[in-house]
């Protein structure tokens, strides 16, 4: 029997948190590990001990194996909890676990070796004759027997990175001239996400479904699965939203997907929590895609489902004992779905966001839960996974699920820099999810165009009035009277977008015109602590506003979000000029430069790669011309604004 006292938990943000009041419940005691970039972290505080592992860079921290063996040694903690991402899939350091006399929460060593290696992987499921997906995962290295491979396939045929997982190193080729190209980047991430380059290929099934199956299994032998995820709701490969049970599933296949499941974890002598995840075809046929060796990011929808707190039986098969339930136990009751809060800025292409968290409000109520590792002033770097926080919402029926969790959605308030709350609730009210159809090319092939064309990620007239107010009374503002109203003239911008307005004041009545848009006329009723009651055009609400020292403004109201920025009219931004030019978007590291100075280049070529908080960002010309500056160099670390690459646009 593997018993322990004192559990460490070698990860940060939300999942720690998770771990640790899972942890503390059960009478165990907690040490949470952080970086210098995390030291006055959530979970830090919530924890028992705390010790510090290192530089913020996750290679001398989260990802340091001798300085995490070395915390819990000093700590004397006897087991360590992964969570997901970071170490948590690394065979080395289970293995390292294991010879240091720590009960590693997880899977044998040898377990996570198979299914860490999806090439590795398909072997074993093809001996165990689970479904697998028509591929290639031989030799990588060489691209002419890619280019083999991929046309025995036929296209479209997706190229993944053999280790890791999480949506990184996967790109689809859809026709054999971009095959090197696109092999050639997928090794780029690959190496820097999970330290290989290796590639496989696969048939990509088109207008599929992801749904994964929860298996659980102790050291007697014992292998239950507990229910379906569906996990269609995706974008570069990530997944945005995830619920349980999986919709339109029937009890056949949930069974006959749930004892593929088992079988592919008995395969590999599997111990404890892990996920096993299939594409499911049109017509029902479903493939082994890759197990999981580790908690899931979306394990909540189905611990409401089941009832059961899937960090408290990770514990439990841990310390030896056997499983909870056997599988005519587990019962699945209504419906659960989650989302995924990001700092990210979608207007922007999703880019990944920094900064200080001005205001941090969770929804509450019947049916919701809240899973999150941040705190108002707490610094969100460019160290670490954009992903803030989960949403998840119960629900009798799926309908009252969805309905719950927009309502927790509408109430969250995340303020000091952009997040991905609006692209949430748009994706909760998008027909083809409220349908349940949805299939894992929805977002980037249907919705997002649709969207982009219908011009809805802009601020609404009233979202504009206000920040015109607001902006001018924070900045002393000084207009001129005629029939006794102080009036004064703003400049405006959002993202790209520039505006011009006239305010008006008459007393708590205010009137924002400008050229074609419609005059606002806003009573503001009450204020107090960056929560407004106002009036807009005879119909009242309320709004939540944060203003940095900057004088950017941040705006809630509840169905969107949006950072206003005050311009100076003396100081009019050239936007021709600086087009040629190349800025940083986000803080982050030069994965690669493309370029050199003297260099031709034309509109839209590749200038520089950067990475940020694990994503890679491809950054192109704006205009044709030549290189004239190169400011960069790979590797070399970068804040938002850093200048990357000046060119000199032709006529």
């Amino acid at each position: 029997m593997s018993k322990f006292n004192t559990i460490l938990i070698a990860n940060r943000g939300e999942i720690a948190v998770r771990v640790i009041k899972t942890a503390k419940e059960m009478g165990y005691e907690t040490v949470a590990v952080y970086s210098e970039a995390d030291r006055d972290a959530l979970h830090v505080a919530l924890a028992d001990t705390a010790i510090c592992i290192g530089e913020s860079a996750v290679d001398k921290s989260y990802l340091n194996i001798d300085n995490i063996i070395a915390a819990a040694q000093k700590t004397n903690a006897e087991a360590i909890h992964p969570g997901y991402g970071f170490l948590s899939e690394s065979m080395e350091f289970a293995r390292r676990c294991e010879q240091a006399g720590l009960t590693f929460i997880g899977p044998p060593s040898a377990a996570i070796a198979v299914m860490g290696n999806k090439t590795v992987a398909r072997h074993k499921m093809l001996d165990a004759e689970v479904p697998l997906v028509p591929g290639y995962d031989g030799p990588s290295g060489d691209d002419q027997v890619l280019q083999q491979q991929a046309d025995r396939i036929g296209y479209p045929v997706m190229v993944k990175a053999a280790a890791g997982g999480g949506g990184r190193g996967i790109r689809i080729v859809r026709e054999p001239l971009k095959l090197k190209a696109e092999a050639e980047s997928a090794r780029a991430e690959a190496l820097s996400s999970f330290g290989s380059s290796e590639l496989l290929l696969e048939k990509c099934v088109e207008q599929a479904r992801h749904i994964e199956i929860q298996i659980f299994a102790d050291k007697a032998g014992h292998t239950v699965y507990l229910g379906e995820r569906d996990c269609s709701m995706q974008r570069r490969n990530q997944k945005v939203i995830e619920e349980a049970p999986a919709p339109g599933m029937s009890d056949e296949l949930r069974k006959k997907m749930g004892e593929a499941a088992v079988q592919a974890a008995k395969a590999v002598n599997y111990v404890g929590a892990g996920t096993v995840e299939f594409l499911v075809a049109q017509d029902g046929a479903f493939y082994f895609l890759e197990m999981n060796t580790r908690l899931q990011v979306e394990h909540p929808v189905t611990e409401l489902i089941t009832g059961l707190d899937l960090v408290e039986w990770q514990l439990l098969v841990a310390a030896g004992d056997d499983l909870p339930l056997r599988q005519r136990d587990i019962h699945l009751k209504g419906h659960a779905i989650e989302v995924r809060l990001y700092a990210e800025d979608c207007e922007a292409g999703f880019v990944p966001q920094t900064g200080l968290v001005r205001d941090w409000k969770m929804p509450s109520g019947k049916g919701i839960r809240t899973d999150n590792g941040i705190v108002k002033g707490q610094m969100i770097t460019p160290y670490y996974d954009s992903m803030l926080a989960k949403l998840i919402a119960f629900g009798e029926t799926r309908h009252e699920a969805i309905r719950r969790l927009r309502r927790a959605l509408k109430e969250t308030v995340l303020l000091g820099l952009s997040s991905n709350k609006p692209f949430l609730l748009g994706l909760l009210e998008d027909p083809v999810f409220v349908m349940g159809e949805a299939t894992t090319r929805h977002i980037e092939e249907t919705y997002l165009p649709q969207k982009e064309n219908q011009g809805c990620f802009s601020p609404s007239d009233a979202m504009w009035s206000m920040a015109a107010i607001l902006l001018s009374r924070t900045q002393g503002a000084t207009g001129w009277r005629s029939t006794g109203v102080l009036s004064w003239p703003v400049r405006l911008k959002f993202q790209q977008t520039q505006r011009d307005f006239v305010v008006s004041q008459d007393g708590h009545q205010y009137c924002v015109e400008a050229d074609g848009f419609e005059t606002q006329d806003v009573i503001i009723l009450n204020e107090a602590e960056g929560e407004l009651t106002l009036q807009v055009n005879g119909i009242r609400s309320s709004v939540t506003v944060a203003l940095d020292e900057q004088q950017c403004l941040y705006i809630d109201n509840r169905s969107d979000v949006a950072m206003f920025e005050k311009l100076s009219f003396s100081n009019k931004r050239d936007e021709e000029e600086l087009g040629a030019n190349l800025v940083a978007p986000m803080s982050g590291r030069i994965a690669d430069v493309k370029v050199k100075a003297g260099e031709t280049v034309n509109k839209g070529d590749l200038l520089v790669v950067l990475e940020s908080m694990k994503m890679f960002q491809e950054l192109n010309a704006q205009k044709a011309g030549t290189v004239s500056e190169v400011y960069v160099t790979p590797d070399q670390q970068v804040e938002v604004g850093h200048p990357l690459i000046d060119v000199n646009a032709d006529e």
